[in-house]
């Protein structure tokens, strides 16, 4: 088996693309039939389009498949280094007659459309005897019969010949176009099966035309389902992060990414959601790919990866949380935020106080260091500086005996001390931080709002 992925560097690497790659990549790493060797996936950068795509923008794609750890075994191969042998199979078909040059404008298809139907295909008419020498050069389409797409997921697709247009394969100055590219590019690349959105379904038959002039085999395909979001429209910004870079960039691990777009569409025949890599590898099959659009949902892909933060290591957590916001000294205070975070970046606004002081959160104060706050906090206070042993038990032994003596609820106690030390109603566990932080700085943080608030 050898597979592709395609991308077209014309912007960043968006989610949709990234599961055609992510299935591609498991097709290619999927356990073998005995005495057969284990797939190759082949990367091509499709730059066809000379005014969008950049070198930024492949470099971009190149570090989002690093980061999602979705090796390739050949490639980068740049589908303009390629134009040379694009060259000499466009002119085989010239020699051939299964491609003639026509100089036909849109107003010229317009009329002919118009003389013959608008569900005619155009043809070049004069130009097909290939008489003319100069202009665009069309790929002839026979006028009866039909190309058939066989495709995994969505069964046989027929194109009736007599509604295609002879399309246009190459430009007036000898540069090819996508359709034509593409064939010539996965039958030199010996591609076996094209893993692809459903929005490549309607190019499919141009290419197989392509290939039937020359003599080829076609290969296997799957059209996967398009993106939507959970308003049922197709994916966008509105709906969150539509890149793979945003999604780097909003704190989700590889892993968990990897595991939420195998879903997007495929499931296993355990219906289980939660799977490492070495089992999306084993259970993954095209055949159970559905037809219908799958729906991205930030909130479950957050769920999701909240699972694998509380199932990581703390240490490793620790290594994740330092590279991510590059500080230092992460360990502790990731190890008691493990249980309250979804994200990477759910832990800087949730424990940062830690590192650079009391935030300001104004309703919090106004909530939780009213009169009755003050009054608690600095019992609260009085307690704790009687106590050298700032250890978790012991901090929670001396706030749940203040509790008992003072007859009030846990978080009557624990929210006015939550936003004495961190400045808003939300941290780590509150015994956690206080013992975290130590016996100094939490009774100046404690003085410090009492002061603040009686002023």
């Amino acid at each position: 088996m050898r597979v592709r992925f395609a991308p077209s560097p014309t912007g960043a690497l968006h989610i949709g693309g990234a599961r055609t790659a992510l299935f591609n990549w498991l097709l290619a790493h999927g356990s073998p039939a005995p005495g057969e060797e284990r797939g190759t996936l082949v990367l091509r950068i499709e730059d066809t389009d000379r005014e969008r795509s950049t070198p930024e923008n492949v470099e971009q794609i190149l570090d989002a498949l690093r980061w999602l750890e979705l090796d390739w075994d050949e490639g980068p191969i740049l589908q303009s280094d390629r134009a040379q042998r694009h060259g000499e199979v466009l002119q085989s078909l010239l020699e051939s007659g299964h491609a003639y040059r026509s100089t036909a404008t849109a107003d010229d298809v317009k009329n002919y459309k118009e003389r013959h139907g608008v569900q005619q295909g155009f043809r070049g008419d004069e130009g097909r005897a290939g008489d003319q020498k100069e202009g665009a050069v069309r790929l002839k389409v026979p006028d009866e019969g039909a190309t058939v797409v066989h495709d995994v997921i969505r069964g046989d697709t027929r194109f009736e010949h007599v509604h295609m247009d002879d399309p246009v394969i190459a430009r007036s100055d000898g540069s090819v176009l996508y359709n034509f590219a593409v064939a010539i590019d996965d039958l030199d690349a010996g591609i076996t099966h094209v893993v692809r959105g459903e929005d490549h379904l309607s190019n499919t038959p141009k290419q197989l035309l392509v290939l039937e002039a020359l003599g080829a085999p076609q290969p296997l395909y799957a059209h996967l389902p398009l993106l939507h979001g959970p308003d049922g429209r197709k994916l966008s910004k509105r709906h969150g992060a539509a890149s793979v870079q945003e999604l780097r960039e909003a704190g989700f691990l590889p892993e968990a990414v990897r595991n939420y777009l195998a879903l997007l569409g495929w499931g296993s025949d355990d219906d289980a959601t939660v799977m490492s890599t070495e089992e999306l590898v084993e259970k993954f099959a095209l055949e159970r790919v559905s037809r219908n659009p799958a729906q991205f949902d930030e909130t479950k892909l957050r769920w999701l990866n909240g699972i694998y933060i509380r199932a990581m290591p703390p240490e490793e957590l620790a290594r994740r949380l330092e590279e991510f916001t590059g500080r230092e000294g992460l360990a502790q205070a990731a190890r008691i935020s493990q249980e309250k975070i979804q994200t990477l970046a759910d832990f800087w606004p949730l424990a940062g106080f830690f590192y650079d002081g009391v935030s300001d959160d104004p309703k919090a104060r106004a909530k939780w260091l009213d009169e009755k706050g003050r009054e608690t906090l600095a019992q609260a206070r009085t307690a704790l500086a009687e106590t050298d042993n700032f250890q978790e038990e012991s901090v929670q032994r001396v706030l749940d005996a203040l509790q008992e003596r003072l007859g009030c609820k846990p978080r009557d106690i624990y929210q006015p001390l939550r936003v004495a030390i961190a400045g808003t109603a939300i941290s780590p566990g509150i015994f956690e931080s206080v013992s975290l932080m130590g016996r100094e700085e939490t009774l100046s943080r404690i003085d410090s709002a009492l002061a603040k608030v009686a002023s």
